[in-house]
């Protein structure tokens, strides 16, 4: 390729790159007492398709803390404490099969989670989290607007760390499966809207606890939305919504009366550093939590390689 082609390409890739902003999931961790699970969290521009043949290398960072526990909605009289720091190792193929843009993906995680204060006693948790296997199928794919309308199905492999006499793990001992839907549209040549739905299903757990009992979960639905403004070609800057529901988990047929409903909020920005090397930065938090740990402070961090 020559050196104006190979120019032309790395820009056209910055500037879909630029947009093309990945997903969390697997960041945050099960709270198997509760039987907390999160969905399938996304950043803005998730949804835009790449080129064929583009591959993606990326490494994502995350620090959270929560500073309180909820139960129907009431703040736990303790002072809860849950801190984690979580890795994610990604790759993706960008390709053509039958006239669509697929990409074929991996996420792997990893890292530690720590109980705090009066929640100390949940002891801590470090490894490797569950296998992610994915591949978005774009349905619409008009760059030259910025529309772009994905499916993407998600297989969750149990090879994580699990140990069913500690109460926190990396690893959830079960199957689950997903399927999300992405919408991009250019509301004006600066600012992007975009809008995510997704829907996780679990399979069972029948290890959990010392006493080997049996967990099962009903279905968890989110819903996101982001704004993003270009302030120049390389440089943007995003915020952002969510809301998750559902989840109630059963142990031993039993129910827990713990559907989540939690609305939070991310801001950040995006910049290159050149045409195919990406770096993001997120400060989020949650709002508004029904049942589990409320997040004060989420800093996510990830480096994006394109080759």
């Amino acid at each position: 390729m020559s050196s104006v082609s190979n120019y032309k390409h790395k820009s056209l890739l910055r500037s879909r790159i630029g947009n093309f902003c990945v997903a969390s999931a697997g960041l945050a961790t099960m709270l198997l007492a509760s039987g907390n699970a999160v969905a399938i969290d996304v950043d803005a521009g998730d949804y835009t398709a790449l080129p064929a043949g583009t591959n993606l290398g990326m490494v994502y960072y995350q620090y959270a803390t929560a500073d309180s526990l909820y139960s129907d909605g009431d703040k736990a009289p303790i002072n809860a404490g849950l801190d984690s720091q979580v890795g994610i190792l990604r790759g993706v193929h960008f390709t053509e099969i039958g006239g669509y843009t697929v990409d074929p993906q991996f996420l792997l995680p990893f890292g530690k989670v720590e109980g705090k204060d009066d929640t100390s006693a949940l002891g801590d948790t470090s490894g490797i989290g569950d296998l992610l296997l994915a591949a978005t199928v774009w349905l619409v794919n008009k760059p030259e607007s910025n529309t772009y309308f994905g499916i993407t199905p998600f297989l969750y492999v149990p090879v994580g760390s699990y140990d069913r006499n500690d109460t926190l793990n990396l690893g959830e001992n079960r199957w689950k499966y997903a399927l999300q839907a992405g919408y991009i549209t250019g509301l004006t040549s600066k600012i992007s809207l975009d809008l995510i739905g997704d829907v996780t299903f679990f399979g069972k757990n029948d290890e959990l606890g010392a006493s080997k009992a049996t967990l099962e979960q009903d279905p968890l639905y989110q819903f996101q939305g982001f704004l993003r403004y270009n302030v120049t070609p390389q440089w943007d800057l995003r915020t952002g919504i969510s809301h998750t529901l559902g989840g109630e988990t059963q142990v031993n047929d039993i129910n827990q009366d713990n559907d989540l409903a939690t609305t939070k909020m991310t801001i950040g920005t995006a910049w290159f550093a050149n045409p195919g090397l990406q770096l993001i930065a997120n400060y989020g938090r949650d709002l508004s939590v029904e049942n589990g740990f409320k997040e004060q402070h989420r800093l996510n961090f990830r480096i994006l390689k394109a080759f």
